[in-house]
């Protein structure tokens, strides 16, 4: 269990470095030499953004699920990392945008062009902004500021898991990121009523805290 810890620390600092590694080179090569990324790699690219994502929002329900599952539990240090990792992928896109044209990247936010449910554009712009709410945030600084309004900001990963999702499912027929969503939905319905059972287990095993 102790070299298992000392691998899971480890992929944590190799994220957050491999995180900030893409957001400063990738933005430059999409602005500057965007014939080196192929179509091919860009759908690559955001489908690791969702995979890792999706292992977010999923080991957080599965250690509450199998809480005697001793391996299952230290899996949700690195959801920092793999968090931070997945919305700088969405970042260095964002950032490419910036660079290339400020003026009109910005300018579009105020527009309702921009937030139009026309060709999902909305699911796609409610994606971008969740992931710069959360890679903004996902800090001890951010943390120690926002005390107990910073779990709240991090449940925009619902919005972003979601809406990126939806996203590639109706815009490409990609039946991927809809299966993922079952996946992740059903098993935090599973966790929200497991850990309201054992809550009430120990609640009526010892009736004189309640």
């Amino acid at each position: 269990m102790k070299t298992y810890l000392k691998t899971i620390k480890f992929l944590q600092t190799f994220f957050l470095g491999i995180s900030i590694a893409s957001m400063l080179v990738l933005p430059l090569i999409l602005s500057f030499h965007p014939d080196w990324v192929s179509p091919a790699n860009t759908l690559l690219l955001y489908d690791i953004s969702h995979i890792s994502v999706f292992f977010v929002m999923l080991i957080r329900p599965l250690a509450d699920i199998f809480i005697k599952v001793t391996w299952i539990r230290p899996l949700v240090i690195l959801r920092k990392g793999v968090g931070v990792f997945s919305a700088a992928v969405v970042m260095s896109f964002i950032f490419s945008k910036i660079i290339m044209d400020p003026v009109g990247y910005f300018g579009a936010l105020g527009t309702s062009a921009y937030w139009s449910p026309a060709n999902y554009a909305l699911l796609a712009h409610l994606a971008d902004i969740s992931a710069i709410i959360l890679l903004a945030t996902s800090n001890n600084l951010s943390k120690r500021i926002m005390g107990a309004l910073w779990k709240k900001v991090q449940k925009l990963s619902y919005v972003f898991f979601y809406a990126s999702s939806l996203f590639v499912f109706l815009s490409y027929g990609d039946i991927g990121p809809f299966v993922s969503m079952i996946i992740i939905t059903f098993v935090t319905i599973l966790a929200y009523f497991t850990n309201r059972t054992r809550a009430m287990e120990v609640q009526q095993a010892n009736p004189q805290t309640a």
